[in-house]
């Protein structure tokens, strides 16, 4: 678990950085972003064959292997030098860092009991979903208090701590087949293009006007092409790198898909509410990440009442229900909040997503990985990991066009309703003229200085409407997947199925 948070929280942690390492490092903001983009690529790469390398390495010296790599990794990036040398650091940091999440999750499934895993899955997504929330608020406090440069230190006394648990405490399984698989290369370049491509499009889709731009058309074939190659591929593949094999399984299927649509969500969100807490109600970055972080007491609040829910066999299909539903109102309470807004505003609406998100994290998991057997586990948690990834950075693409699109439809449809004969707009104009005449200023650069006003009020109205948009949006999906919960089959944790019931 200690090595997942300490991947976890890097995903997030730098956001926050990124001037600082742009003026330290003589670069734009825009050049600074690849320090982002590199390492969810990296990242992304990797996801997928995690069961794969376990297998084919030995999970406990791939454990050993990835902590070491993504430690040293990590005291490289805070030493770079240059640009360049940061974001080839963070290529390497996301190599060994994709690992962590799935791995972490494959251990603590196999080492508890059937009856165990609820208890055992409450525990670990407690600091899976406190490592994002808490990132941006502790990159900030670091980047600010000390340098840019111990955001990536930090991760070496865990990384320390990590290694020592792993070494006294993690075992290879009996099933685990070191070195008895073959290596797929053609099938690893395909991955490797294919999944490179995506994150990329996906990260830069906005900034370079999407298919508008022949960089992002040519990334969306080849992501196309070398991924469709790939699945196909593996599909007939003898000892394939991913097991696609097991979405055969309704259950594990609908977990997945449901995984996809949480990170899409969740991440999505995370993104949002800083962004209208800075632009529209002008926080600080410490303010916003302090006041972002309030879901966390939710999540923490619930966690051991859903881990007891489960270890008393209570179907985990309700608590789908009940997290989608009420992370669902949550999102339809957001949706309410104007500029007028404070701190205690957002505060109840926060915490009630916090507790949804606690009913989602764990039974989702847990119901996931059910009738998944013991010696396919590793295949399932990269699976599942990669494709709640994918659906998290659709999220934060989606969030990002969705505004800045929307602000400029909506800005289209108010200023046409501000002309001449607006008797509203017209007194309200003049009223602010008349105002700085008083003050001093001529009449018409009081004129000019009251349109301006007005046009300025318009701006903020039609971005806080366009965030009013992706709230509606984001409380929809939720409340739209809830029937596909009963798709699964309740979790029955003594019973181990094979992928071919």
């Amino acid at each position: 678990m200690s090595s997942a948070i300490m991947e976890v929280i890097d995903t997030s942690v730098v956001n926050v950085s990124l001037p600082h390492i742009a003026g330290s490092l003589s670069s734009s903001v825009e050049e600074a972003t690849w320090v982002l983009t590199s390492y969810i690529v990296a990242n992304a790469i990797i996801l997928p064959i995690t069961g794969w390398l376990a297998n084919y390495i030995g999970r406990k010296r791939l454990l050993m292997m990835v902590v070491t790599g993504f430690t040293v990794s990590s005291v490289l990036c805070g030493l770079a030098p240059s640009l360049p040398a940061l974001i080839f650091f963070r290529v390497l940091q996301g190599t060994t860092g994709g690992g962590l999440q799935p791995l972490s999750q494959a251990v603590l499934l196999e080492e508890f009991p059937g009856h165990e895993r609820g208890k055992a899955m409450a525990f670990w997504s407690l600091g899976i979903i406190a490592a994002p929330i808490l990132g941006p608020t502790l990159g900030g406090w670091i980047t600010d208090s000390y340098s840019w440069r111990w955001v990536f230190y930090i991760n070496v006394p865990i990384g320390l701590l990590s290694l020592v648990l792993i070494y006294w405490f993690i075992h290879d399984p009996p099933w685990i087949r070191r070195g008895a698989l073959r290596a797929d290369l053609w099938g690893l370049g395909m991955l490797a293009i294919g999944m490179g491509a995506l994150q990329i499009m996906l990260d830069k889709g906005q900034e370079k006007d999407w298919f508008g731009s022949d960089l992002i058309r040519t990334l969306a074939v080849l992501a196309l092409v070398f991924l469709t190659a790939f699945i196909i591929r593996e599909l007939m593949a003898k000892d394939p790198v991913v097991h696609f094999s097991l979405l055969r399984l309704r259950t594990f299927a609908t977990g997945v898909s449901l995984a996809a649509v949480m990170g899409f969500v969740l991440y999505g969100s995370l993104i949002v509410l800083p962004l209208f807490m800075q632009t529209l109600l002008n926080w600080t970055a410490t303010t916003a990440g302090l006041w972002t972080s309030p879901r966390g007491i939710g999540t923490a609040l619930c966690m051991p009442l859903v881990g007891f829910l489960l270890g008393k066999r209570f179907d985990g299909r309700w608590m789908l229900v009940a997290g989608f539903a009420t992370a669902g109102l949550a999102f339809f309470g957001y949706s309410h909040m104007t500029l007028d807004s404070g701190t205690w505003d957002i505060f109840g609406y926060q915490i009630i997503q916090g507790v949804g998100m606690a009913f989602l994290f764990v039974p989702l998991t847990t119901l996931t990985m059910g009738p998944i057997p013991q010696e396919e586990t590793g295949y399932a948690t990269s699976l599942y990991s990669v494709t709640r990834n994918i659906g998290s950075s659709m999220g934060v693409s989606f969030v990002t066009t969705w505004i800045t699109r929307r602000s400029q439809f909506h800005q289209t449809i108010l200023a046409a309703h501000l002309g001449a004969t607006n008797l509203a707009a017209q007194q309200m104009a003049a009223g602010t003229a008349a105002f700085l005449q008083a003050a001093g200023a001529d009449r018409v650069t009081a004129d000019h200085k009251s349109y301006a006003l007005l046009y300025r009020m318009l701006e903020q109205q039609a971005s806080l409407l366009s965030y009013v948009d992706v709230f509606h949006i984001m409380g929809i999906l939720f409340l739209a997947v809830i029937p596909l919960a009963f798709l699964m089959h309740r979790s029955h944790p003594h019973v181990s199925v094979s992928v071919a019931d």
